[in-house]
């Protein structure tokens, strides 16, 4: 039996080596109420001529918060929140299609 190079970094087989995977972004939310949450930035999406963006919350919940993403300039962004019921159904469709879509892959 073959001996398998081993990553010196995490120790993982290097064909399972994650060292060269991206560290995920991270922001803080903070609500009306003063609660703040962690959240993993997931990506940034198009649909219907404007970007959105999902963050997953570090908070142990399966939730998901996807707003608005408006570039403002350098490593600067603002969320906006979609107030129209209507679109927020659709963006959340576009979003589980993408994601649909990313697991197909793997």
């Amino acid at each position: 039996m073959a001996n398998k190079e081993k990553c010196p970094e995490c120790g993982l087989e290097m064909a399972d080596c994650i060292c060269d995977e991206e560290e995920p972004d991270y922001l803080t939310l903070e609500f009306d109420d003063g609660e703040e949450v962690e959240c993993e930035i997931m990506g940034v999406f198009d649909y219907d001529g404007k970007e959105y963006i999902a963050l997953l919350p570090e908070d142990g919940s399966d939730d998901v918060f996807i707003y608005g993403y408006k570039e403002i300039g350098d490593d600067e962004f603002e969320l906006i929140d979609i107030e129209d019921d209507a679109e927020f159904d659709k963006v959340v469709m576009e979003f589980d299609k993408l994601v649909a879509e990313l697991e197909e892959e793997e």
